[in-house]
């Protein structure tokens, strides 16, 4: 022994084992769960303050008593055999795995347990530290959860992370047509039709190594196949649940059967609405083609050339709405028309109808992506008709040359809701005389233009020269039907 050491007193080494004994005791006793520790015969050495609340019994009742009076009489039988082996082979272990356990209180009701099974060294032998845990809050959410499963108005099937079937709710068994026993244990795939079941393991393994709620397929048409073999559309919810068991997924399963036959019934019916709108559009243009065409024989018929000036701007009134309507007829949008491409037909023609040289009047085009319903592009092609073919008529007096523009765009309203669409036709022709008033002219076309800017609701905008351009403004919302 090394000098200056002396051998430890019995004295010393015995008040340290009842020191190290009394913190055990404390550690035990303020433990959260119960505590029971049994000797080698079963019989109860130690309980703490938790066993005595859970299971109604004080301290003095059981201390030496075997521990099966916490066991329910059904499993006394098996107990001393389990006990007896944990002796046989004493290591930290939880007690029936995979078995459902349960407690017995002094007043005669059961309740489900967790128990853990500990080995401790003492001087009388070794004993057991049982650790018990009360599962009947545990219990009861699950029987919750179990019965809003059961009970489910969809379809609920929840699979492990090998894809087998571990529950099922009865809507499943009315939905697909098979029995409770037929589907669990069974690859989820059984309810996949047999042309998509080869990708299915891949994407059900994309899923378990993402795990979170969302919706499957997103963007596909999903498809589940009953036990007579038939197929029907779904849409399935995917949510994943942990478990003692690990991590599965439960699929809430909806029948759209009847969803998709409703939405097969209206693309029908919108696909005959745009049929008939196509129709009428076609119908309408033909029909002004013909009043056109009738104005032609009567204009040939006719010597005075005011007269016959009246109905050649008749007859380009008619163009101008027939083209409307057989650019809608061309679309296959009938809630708008494309009114650049409008404009890209329309100045052409009236160029053309008052023959005038493209090299000396050139006609420029500046529309943005602009769509009008037809309420609002009639009243605007006939504005565009009567501006362009007025500055046709007076702005370039004596052969002049000059440019004539058309632009139109929409932005942000002015009163802050909605967009407004902005029409202009200007020149850089003679210009509008200071004496002419615009109000009270007694020409047709300007008098339509006045008329058919109240009618949308508009402000119109008149610059008389350099250039002279006419502005029109209003509301593409439906504000300008209020006012």
């Amino acid at each position: 022994m090394p000098a200056g050491t002396e051998k430890p007193k019995a004295t010393e080494i015995e008040r340290a084992l009842r020191q190290s004994e009394e913190r055990f005791r404390r550690v035990v006793e303020s433990a959260p769960n119960a505590m029971v520790m049994i000797d080698g015969s079963g019989r109860i050495d130690m309980v703490n303050t938790q066993t005595e609340r859970l299971f109604g019994y004080r301290r003095e009742e059981l201390l030496g008593q075997p521990i099966e009076v916490l066991v329910p009489e059904r499993f006394r039988g098996h107990h001393p055999g389990l006990r007896l082996s944990f002796f046989a082979d004493p290591n930290s272990r939880p007690m029936g795995a995979g078995r459902d356990l349960y407690g017995l209180r002094k007043d005669g009701s059961e309740f489900p347990v967790e128990i853990g099974l500990n080995p401790i060294e003492t001087d009388e032998g070794v004993m057991v530290l049982s650790a018990i845990v009360d599962l009947s809050g545990r219990k009861r959410l699950e029987d919750r959860f179990k019965r809003l499963v059961e009970f489910a108005p969809n379809a609920m099937v929840m699979i492990n992370d090998q894809g087998r079937i571990e529950m099922v709710n009865a809507q499943t068994e009315v939905l697909f047509g098979y029995g409770r026993g037929e589907l669990l244990g069974q690859p989820v795939e059984i309810l996949v039709p047999a042309r998509l079941r080869e990708r299915h393991p891949e994407l059900r393994r994309s899923f378990f190594t993402d795990p979170k709620s969302r919706p499957m397929g997103v963007g596909r048409d999903l498809y589940a196949v009953r036990r007579d073999g038939t197929e029907f559309p779904v849409e399935i919810g995917l949510n994943p649940i942990e478990t003692d068991e690990g991590l599965m997924v439960l699929s809430s399963i909806v029948d759209i059967s009847e969803r998709k036959q409703r939405e097969q019934v209206i693309q029908e019916a919108l696909k005959e609405k745009d049929i008939l709108l196509g129709e009428i559009h076609h119908r309408v243009k033909n029909n002004l083609h013909i009043i056109h065409s009738l104005l032609d024989l009567q204009s040939a018929r006719i010597a005075d050339t005011s007269v016959q000036e009246m109905l050649r701007e008749s007859q380009n009134r008619l163009r101008s709405m027939a083209l409307i309507h057989q650019t809608l007829y061309e679309s296959k949008d009938f809630a708008g028309v494309d009114f650049a491409t409008f404009l890209d037909t329309l100045i052409p023609t009236l160029i053309s109808s008052y023959g005038i040289d493209p090299f000396r009047i050139t006609l420029s085009i500046q529309a943005e992506d602009v769509k009008l319903p037809i309420n609002l592009a009639i009243p605007c092609g006939l504005m565009v008709n009567e501006l362009v073919s007025n500055a046709l008529k007076h702005a370039f007096p004596d052969h002049r040359s000059g440019a004539i523009t058309v632009t139109v765009r929409s932005e942000p309203n002015t009163s802050g809701s909605g967009e407004q669409v902005v029409l202009g036709v200007s020149d850089d022709g003679v210009g509008i005389a200071a004496g002419v008033d615009i109000d009270t002219s007694g020409t047709l076309g300007l008098r339509l233009v006045l008329l058919l800017t109240d009618q949308l609701h508009g402000v119109l905008d008149i610059h008389r020269a350099d250039p002279t351009r006419f502005t029109i403004t209003f509301p593409l919302t439906e504000e300008r039907k209020v006012r």
